[in-house]
C-alpha cells in the first residue's frame, strides 16, 4: 500500500514530543554529564574520554540488538515505551553518584562511566532502535525532507533548552535536582507514547528463518553493506564528520566555563543565540534535500562548519569578555551549528532513503556504528592529548581536597577543522557513485 505524502497531525505531535524529549536527554548526557565530571569528580578529560567512548559502544550494541528485535517482531512501540521510561529512570540514577564518597578517584570515575553506559543502553533502545525506525516507517521519499528539517532542528532546540534551562536549574537547585526533573520528564513521555503511538500498518515482521542471532550477525556482515556502495559511502561521510564534531563538542561547555570564564547561564545564552539564528538554514536545505541534492548541500554546510571552527579560535584574539569577543563567538556558533544541523539533516535523510524496507531497524544500528560508535571513540581520544598537552593546568577542590587537571584549549577547534576537512574525501567518492548510478539502469546499480 502506498503511503500518503502527508504525515498525520497526531504523528507530527509524537515526532515533536518524543523526538525532542529524546534529544534533550542526549543533550544532558553529551553536555551536562561532562560538566558534572569536572564539577563533582575531577577536572580530568580522560574520564570524559572513557565515558563518551564506553557509552557510544553500548549505544551501538543496544541499537543492533534492539533494532534486530524490532525488525523481527514488526513492532517499534514496545521498544519506544520501555526504552524511554527506563531512560528517564537511569538519568535520575546517574545523579545519585553525586552523593557517593569521592576519596577514591578510580571508583568514582568507574561509577560515572558505568551509570552513563546503562542510561545509554536504554536511551538507544527507545530512541535509536525504536523511535528513529518508526519515523522512517511512517514517512516516504516525498516527505522526508521536511521530516529531516524537524529531525535536524530538534538536537539544536534540545541544546538551547538544555543549556539555558539546565544552567538555571543547576545554579539554583544543583545537579541532582536537574537530573531528577529531566529524568521524570522523559519517563512521562514514555508513558505518553504508550497511549498514543501506533506502529505503521505497512510494517511487517522481517524474520530470518535461521534465527535471531543469524539475523543479528547480518548487521556485522560488511560484505552485505559493501553491496550497497552508496550507503557505505554516506556512512563514511557520517563517521568522518562526527569524529570532528566529537573532538570539541563533549568539552564545549567546560571550555566556556573553565577556559573562557563564563558561567553556565552565559554559556547557554551564547549557544542559544547562535543556534536559534542558524535554524532557518535547515528549512532552506530541506527544499534541496527533497530534490535529493545531497552532495552540494553537505559540501556547502561543511565549508560553513569549518569557517565557524576557525571563528571560535579567532574569538581568543579580539578581546576577553567584551561585546566583540562574545559577538565573534556567537557568529562562530552560527556557522558551526548551522553546518552541523544541515549535514546531520542531509545525511539522515540520505541514509533513510537507502535503507531496504525489511532492515530499517537493523540498519539504524549500522548507522549508529558510523555515526556514534566510531566518532565518539576516536573524537575524544584525539581531544584528550590535545587538552593535556595544550590546555591550562588547573586545580579544583572537592570537599576541601584539591584535584589537578586541565582546561579544554582553543587548539581543539584547529584539530576539529582539520578532521572536518577530511570529510570531503568520502563525500567526493559519494558524488562519483551518485553520478555513476544516474547513468546505470536500476538493476545494474552496485553490481
Amino acid at each position: 500500500m502506498e503511503k500518503s505524502n502527508k504525515i498525520s497531525a497526531k504523528n507530527w505531535a509524537i515526532i515533536w514530543i518524543a523526538g525532542l524529549a529524546g534529544q534533550l536527554c542526549w543533550n544532558i548526557e553529551n553536555q551536562w554529564f561532562n560538566t558534572f565530571v569536572y564539577a563533582k569528580v575531577a577536572p580530568d578529560p580522560g574520564i570524559i574520554t572513557w565515558m563518551v567512548a564506553v557509552s557510544a559502544i553500548v549505544t551501538t550494541l543496544s541499537t543492533f540488538i534492539s533494532g534486530t528485535g524490532s525488525d523481527r517482531l514488526g513492532k517499534r512501540k514496545p521498544f519506544i515505551v520501555i526504552g524511554y521510561i527506563l531512560w528517564g529512570v537511569f538519568t535520575i540514577v546517574f545523579g545519585t553518584i553525586e552523593f557517593l564518597p569521592k576519596n577514591n578517584l578510580m571508583v568514582a570515575a568507574t561509577m560515572v562511566v558505568a551509570a552513563d553506559a546503562i542510561m545509554s543502553f536504554f536511551g538507544s533502545l527507545g530512541n535509536d532502535a525504536g523511535f528513529n525506525p518508526w519515523t522512517t516507517d511512517i514517512s516516504n521519499e516525498n516527505n522526508r525532507g521536511g521530516l529531516g528539517a524537524v529531525v535536524a532542528v530538534q538536537p539544536v532546540l534540545a541544546t538551547i533548552v538544555g543549556s539555558v534551562l539546565g544552567g538555571m536549574i543547576i545554579s539554583a537547585l544543583g545537579y541532582f535536582a536537574f537530573f531528577v526533573i529531566m529524568g521524570s520528564f522523559v519517563i512521562l513521555v514514555g508513558v505518553f507514547t504508550g497511549f498514543v503511538l501506533k506502529d505503521s500498518p505497512d510494517l511487517k515482521p522481517s524474520v530470518d528463518p535461521k534465527g535471531y542471532f543469524h539475523q543479528f550477525a547480518q548487521a556485522f556482515n560488511f560484505k552485505l553493506l559493501a553491496k550497497n556502495k552508496m550507503l557505505l559511502l554516506v556512512l563514511c561521510v557520517f563517521a568522518m564528520f562526527f569524529i570532528s564534531f566529537n573532538v570539541y563538542f563533549p568539552h564545549l561547555i567546560n571550555y566556556f566555563i573553565y577556559t573562557r570564564g563564563y558561567d553556565e547561564g552565559i554559556s547557554g545564552i551564547l549557544l542559544g543565540i547562535g543556534l536559534v539564528v542558524a535554524i532557518p538554514f535547515t528549512l532552506i536545505a530541506g527544499k534541496f534535500i527533497n530534490k535529493k541534492k545531497y552532495v552540494p548541500v553537505v559540501a556547502i554546510a561543511l565549508i560553513g562548519n569549518i569557517v565557524g571552527l576557525f571563528l571560535m579560535v579567532l574569538s581568543h584574539f579580539v578581546g576577553s569578555g567584551d561585546f566583540i569577543n562574545k559577538f565573534v563567538i556567537v557568529i562562530g556558533i552560527i556557522f558551526v551549528g548551522g553546518g552541523y544541523m544541515v549535514i546531520y539533516q542531509s545525511l539522515m535523510m540520505w541514509c533513510k532513503n537507502l535503507y531496504p524496507e525489511e532492515q530499517r531497524g537493523q540498519l539504524e544500528g549500522v548507522r549508529l556504528f558510523f555515526y556514534v560508535c566510531v566518532p565518539m571513540v576516536l573524537g575524544p581520544a584525539i581531544a584528550n592529548p590535545v587538552i593535556k598537552n595544550l590546555g591550562k593546568a588547573i586545580t579544583l577542590y572537592y570537599d576541601g581536597v584539591g584535584v589537578p587537571g586541565y582546561t579544554p584549549s582553543k587548539e581543539l577547534f584547529y584539530v576539529a577543522a582539520a578532521v572536518a576537512a577530511l570529510t570531503f574525501i568520502p563525500l567526493f567518492f559519494a558524488y562519483l557513485q551518485e553520478k555513476k548510478e544516474r547513468m546505470l539502469p536500476e538493476n545494474q546499480i552496485n553490481e
